[in-house]
């Protein structure tokens, strides 16, 4: 697998630079099924097996091979990931078809345990970048509440205040 170069520019306390991350894994996998993740999610019900690839999490969260797999390192890692051409958008516009649906719960959409995997994947991108969407899909699906874990492995306070 081939390690791609990215700048990395971060709304953390870090310093800037540039770091080989992986990212190659994750357009591998969402190639082969992104047409149907978004029909999926256009349908108002995930149906398949990717949510470790669509939405990702930080490492540290789960302990399945998969999971560990497709883990995002770093916050850093995270930016590459939101910056990347294809992963950053179609992260994006993901979370902007969740965002359009009505009338339904996170649990009726993704399920247990996909609806936790979702907090913890938005709590992440949002803390790394504080893109509105991110916030918006933690407003509308979680009441504005982050995922604990996600943020004590950033190592930053809870705060739910906007």
């Amino acid at each position: 697998m081939g390690l791609l170069a990215v700048e990395v520019k971060s709304a953390l306390p870090v310093v800037e630079k540039k770091e080989n991350f992986d990212l190659t894994r994750f357009i591998s996998a969402q190639d082969k099924v992104y047409n149907r993740v978004l029909a999926e999610l256009k349908n108002g019900r995930k149906r398949s097996h990717w949510m470790w690839y669509i939405f990702p999490q930080l490492d540290g969260l789960a302990q399945s091979t998969t999971s560990k797999y497709y883990a995002i390192k770093s916050p850093e890692e995270a930016l590459a990931y939101l910056n990347h051409p294809v992963l950053g958008r179609r992260l994006r516009e993901c979370a902007n078809t969740i965002f359009a649906i009505e009338g339904k719960t996170v649990s009726e959409i993704f399920g247990y345990p996909d609806d936790l995997k979702l907090k913890s994947s938005m709590t992440l991108f949002s803390e790394v970048a504080a893109e509105p969407i991110f916030i918006r899909v933690l407003d509308q699906y979680f009441q504005g509440d982050r995922d604990d874990r996600t943020l004590q492995l950033l190592k930053k306070p809870k705060n739910t205040s906007k």
